[in-house]
Parts: structure tokens; C-alpha cells; sequence
């Protein structure tokens, strides 16, 4: 034990999880590693049932979820909570995902410890500090202090090269991938417990940035509204994000509309194998804008913009923003235009090749020359 690297993975909300589990694997099984993991539990309820699928049990769950949290009182938890762990268990490499609360405070805190910090989907930007808040300043923050960054495509390398970044940069593809593909092929779930009826095409929609609350939320509801009236051979399924701000807009706009489940979220393979059976995606989450390509499924993204702009250079990704007409209009072409919808659907993904976990675990043997 004594001659093996001491790697520890932070990670705390769903998304991470999702990213992160496979490479947990992926590291446990090599002989050079001993592996730790610590999830902050930012998102308890939707971070369990990711860790369940995929076998892995934390050493260290900080259970740092409260009701109503705000960003000052997580970032404080997370900076305080990482370093206890971190002085108790001394690793040589940590690493953290993306751009949430838990990956900028635990980097920060890892950086403060002085220990080396390993940033896996590292290089994505909009160059906007505001859009999305908070995210884009941790992801910059993240990747200033890292040691090794794992970027999932050429375009993310190139992000961090004209951010002066010299070294330690490294093209790997996108862990979920690796996730969706392990999922999809060994751990397809049964979802006759939505009641979807198999002669209509099904959108599937997900909206719970904060960027989109109010107004913007309520525009993509009523395009999902008037696009129910226009075409009836078209079901639409929405998974509810617990936190308020999106149930008490959704509810009295959706609620009780013919064709529209508002549904609770999935676990992950339930929901892997929603996209799967998806006719079209909506969408404002950034892993979905990953994931769907390999599926073959094209995607709107309600955003104004994305920091993933390989796949809209792919065609398998196009940005729908949240203006009303908008939304129609897009849908209804990918509705109305066979051609357009197989271009989108046989669109080559930007995303990798499902090995992410494996390339990245040869670039840390070769770091610490093992």
C-alpha cells in the first residue's frame, strides 16, 4: 500500500456523480492506486441513487446538504469539510469535476493544502462571469489551479492554451460517455412506470439552471403548451428538479396538460433509457448535450449559449434559447422535416469514445511514473 499513488475523488451533486463514478472504477482497478472518495453531498437525494448504480460506497460522505442553502454557507462547508479529510488522509493527486460549488471550493481547498489537483472536463467557457453563474468563474478557478486537466475535446485544449495555460493540458473525450455507455448496455432500467404511449413521439424536456428561472421558464412552458395543442401525435415528459423556483413555475402553466407527465426525477438509468426512447430532447442541462449524441437523439439547448460548442459544430446540438417562438420553431422543424431530423440524429459526437476513464488513468500512471 505504501508504494501505491494516493488519489481522492471530490464530488457532490448528481451530474458529478455521474462523471466521476466510472473513473472511481476505472482507478480501483489498477494496482497502482489506493483510491478515496468524497462526496459533499450538495445534492443528497439525487447523488445516492448514482452511487447505488454504480456500486460505490464513499469513504467520506460529508452530508453537507441543508434546506435552502445559499452559496456563501456551501462554499464555507465545502472549503472547511475537504481540508479536515484532506489533512487526515494526505493524497498525492485530488481530483474534482467540471464547475459546481463542490469542484471550486474542494480545488481551492486542495490548493490551500498545497496537494496536486486533477480537473476532469476541464477547459469549457462562455467568457461570460455571469452566464452561467456561478459555474463559469469555477471552472476558471478550478483550471488555474490544477496540475492535470482532462479537457473532452479539442476545443476545451484550445481554451486553456489562449488562457496562457503551458502544461498539463490533455484531450481525453468526456467521462460521460464512458457512464451513459455502462449504463445503457449493463444496467438498462424499465420506465413502463411513466405510462409513455408507444404510438407517440416523445420530446423529453429538463430545464433547472438558475439562469432560467422566472420568465424564462415560464416562456419554455407555454411553448411546450402550444406545441401539445399543434401536434397531436407528440407526448412530452418532464422530469421536475426539486427546488421550488422550478415547480411553482412549471405546475400552473403544465399541470394537468393532456400529453405532458411532470414527473419526479429519474435515477440515472431509468433516465438513460428515457433518452434513449426520446424522439427529441430539450434541454438546459450540459451533460444531456453530451450524452444524446451518442444516443442518436437531437438536442435543443434552452440556453442563449453553451460552453459546448463542438456540438452544435457537429450538428447534433442546436440552440433553441427561451424565447417562446423560438422553441416552436425549432421544434417544429425537427418535427416536420425528415432530413433535418437525420442529420441531427446521425451527427457525428464530438465526445469521445466511451475510453475517457481509461486515458485518464494512463496520463496519472505517466505523471507519477508508475
Amino acid at each position: 500500500m505504501d508504494n501505491k499513488v494516493k488519489i481522492a475523488l471530490v464530488f457532490g451533486t448528481r451530474p458529478e456523480a455521474i462523471k466521476m463514478c466510472p473513473l472511481v472504477r476505472t482507478l480501483k482497478r489498477s494496482s497502482c492506486f489506493e483510491v478515496i472518495t468524497i462526496v459533499t453531498a450538495q445534492h443528497r437525494e439525487m447523488l445516492d441513487s448514482v452511487l447505488e448504480l454504480f456500486e460505490i460506497k464513499p469513504d467520506y460522505d460529508l452530508n453537507l446538504m441543508k434546506p435552502n442553502q445559499n452559496l456563501w454557507d456551501l462554499s464555507c462547508d465545502i472549503l472547511q469539510n475537504v481540508k479536515k479529510v484532506l489533512d487526515k488522509e494526505n493524497p498525492d493527486l485530488v481530483l474534482v469535476h467540471g464547475d459546481t460549488t463542490t469542484a471550486g471550493m474542494s480545488a481551492l481547498s486542495t490548493f490551500y493544502s498545497r496537494i496536486k489537483i486533477g480537473h476532469v472536463e476541464a477547459g469549457l467557457r462562455t467568457f461570460d462571469k455571469d452566464y452561467p453563474f456561478p459555474e463559469e468563474i469555477n471552472r476558471v478557478m478550478v483550471d488555474s489551479v490544477s496540475d492535470l486537466m482532462f479537457c473532452p475535446t479539442d476545443k476545451a485544449v484550445e481554451n486553456l492554451k489562449n488562457s496562457g495555460i503551458k502544461k498539463g493540458i490533455y484531450k481525453t473525450g468526456n467521462t460521460v460517455i464512458d457512464a451513459l455507455l455502462y449504463v445503457v448496455n449493463e444496467k438498462s432500467a424499465d420506465i413502463d412506470f411513466i405510462g409513455l404511449n408507444p404510438n407517440l413521439k416523445t420530446i423529453l424536456l429538463t430545464s433547472h439552471r438558475r439562469e432560467n428561472f422566472g420568465k424564462p421558464l415560464e416562456n419554455i412552458c407555454n411553448a411546450i403548451k402550444e406545441l401539445i395543442e399543434k401536434y397531436k401525435d407528440i407526448q412530452v415528459v418532464y422530469p421536475l428538479h426539486l427546488n421550488p423556483n422550478v415547480r411553482n413555475t412549471v405546475m400552473p402553466i403544465l399541470g394537468g396538460v393532456e400529453r405532458v407527465k411532470l414527473i419526479d426525477p429519474l435515477d440515472y438509468a431509468p433516465f438513460s433509457t428515457l433518452m434513449k426512447k426520446s424522439h427529441i430532447i430539450l434541454t438546459d442541462s450540459g451533460g444531456i448535450q453530451e450524452e444524446a449524441p451518442a444516443l442518436g437523439v437531437p438536442v435543443l439547448v434552452l440556453r442563449d449559449e453553451t460552453e459546448r460548442p463542438e456540438a452544435i459544430k457537429s450538428g447534433s446540438v442546436r440552440l433553441a434559447g427561451t424565447n417562446k417562438d423560438n422553441i416552436i420553431k425549432e421544434v417544429t422543424e425537427l418535427l416536420t422535416n425528415k432530413t433535418h431530423y437525420e442529420n441531427m440524429s446521425h451527427a457525428n459526437n464530438p465526445y469521445g469514445d466511451g475510453r475517457a476513464c481509461i486515458y485518464i488513468t494512463d496520463i496519472i500512471k505517466k505523471y507519477f511514473n508508475l
